[in-house]
This record gives structure tokens, sequence and C-alpha cells, in this order.
């Protein structure tokens, strides 16, 4: 049998939550069917490759695909995170090589696939709490400047206290931004402006690298490290699923 992801107690947990969107029911097939998915999120395989004690590799796939598009993926990390302490919030952007299969999509989107150095790319806007853990995240193409999706990430929080990011975030309008929504910006000037550098709280500006943290622990899965995925949905119900799993230590 291959290896396992979760506890008894984090299953019943995450299966709850999944019952709460009224979408799944509660089949005993279920339990193995998401540990196959779980199992992909890990490995990087190809659907086709999944171990059958997971059951057959397309159940397992349309499973999941109809769960990416009802969004029920997607909830299990919303919910969990309802925890965030949103206090200090640390921002940033980590660019993601696209494999050459998740290219050509059927359809009229670009599917969050863009040209960078590396060639084809996808970019994961990230924001996280006080603790390191994620809160909200976007994607987009790889060569997306970081600040574009800024305004978005901030938007998404329910509550901004200080928000701290490096000086690819260097902007007036997004200063401007958070200080409308009453909170405080700890973002250094880049160099070839002539403005002065502002007074911030540099002590708390080292503990950005929490948010660098986040994105090292989910690239320790191969589904992530490397998009196979050819629709953005289905790539990022994958990375949903990643941080889902730094947070359900938090609950059992």
């Amino acid at each position: 049998m291959p290896r396992l992801m979760l506890t008894d107690a984090r299953r019943e947990k995450l299966f709850h939550l999944m019952k709460s969107t009224g979408r799944v029911y509660d089949k005993p097939e279920h339990r193995q069917t998401f540990e196959g998915i779980l199992y992909r999120l890990r490995t990087g395989i190809p659907w086709r490759d999944l171990p059958k004690e997971f059951g057959h590799w397309s159940t397992v796939f349309r499973r999941f695909h109809l769960w990416s598009k009802k969004g029920v993926l997607a909830h299990l990390f919303k919910a969990l995170a309802n925890l965030a302490d949103t206090e200090w919030v640390f921002i940033d952007g980590s660019i993601v090589r696209a494999h050459q299969h998740s290219a050509g999509a059927a359809t009229l989107s670009n599917e969050s696939i863009g040209k960078s150095r590396g060639g084809n790319s996808t970019k994961i806007h990230l924001a996280v709490d006080s603790g390191g853990l994620p809160i909200y995240f976007e994607l987009s193409e790889g060569q997306k400047h970081d600040i574009t999706h800024a305004p978005s990430l901030i938007e998404h929080l329910k509550q901004v206290d200080t928000v701290i990011a490096d000086k690819g975030y260097d902007s007036d309008a997004f200063r401007e931004l958070i200080a409308n929504k009453g909170g405080k910006s700890v973002i250094p000037r880049r160099r070839y402006k002539n403005t002065p550098q502002e007074r911030a709280d540099w002590c708390l500006y080292r503990y950005r690298h929490l948010v660098e943290n986040a994105f090292g622990r989910i690239k320790h899965y191969r589904a992530i490290s490397t998009r196979y995925d050819k629709l953005a949905r289905n790539y990022a119900s994958m990375v949903s699923l990643a941080f889902m799993l730094i947070w359900l230590p938090m609950y059992c």
C-alpha cells in the first residue's frame, strides 16, 4: 500500500468541511480517492500512473476535476485559514516552471501561463499571517510583476494592520491603499529613486522570510514545484491542498 498522508482525525476534519459545502456526500470510496489526489500532489506523477490501491486513475482524476470545478478544494483552504492572525501580513510572489504538458489547454484563456527567462512559467502571489501561515493567494503569468497583484491580495484580507514586503512592492499608490484600509506598510524604497529611505520597523522586516518559508514548504510537493496541470483552476486547487496541509496541524 502506498504511503498515506492523513491521520484519521485529520481526514474526519477535512470531510466534515467538504460535506458542509453541500456538494460532497459521505461515500466510503471518497477517502481513498482523496488520498490518491494527495499522492499525486506529493509525487507529481501522471494521473494514469496512480497506484491501483487508490482506485482507477480516471475515477480519481474525474473526482478531482469535479471538486476543483465546484470549488470544494479551495473551500478547504479558506475554511482552515479563518484562524489567521493578520496583525502582520507578509506578501511576495514566486515563479513556478510550467511543464511542456501544461500548455495547450482548449480554452481562450492563457490559463496563467506566460513566458519568462526560464520559459513557460506561472507565478504564485501569496499573503501569509504573523505566524507564516498562508491566508490568500492568486495565480498569474510568470512574467507579471509582483505589484500588479498586490492590491488584490490586500483587498481580500479581512483586516490590515501591518503589511511587510520587499522592494518589488515599492509603490506610493500601494502604500496609500494600505493606509486607506487603516494599516501601515514596511516596504523599503528602491535605490534608484531620489526619495530618501523612510523610517520603518526594520526588525519586523527581518521576519519577511516567513512568506519565503511558506513557498519552500509547498514546493516540497512535486505537483507544485513544477506545474503539470493545463487548467489554472486545477493547479490552483493543488496549491490550495498544499496550503491546507500546512494548516491542518493547527487543528488536529
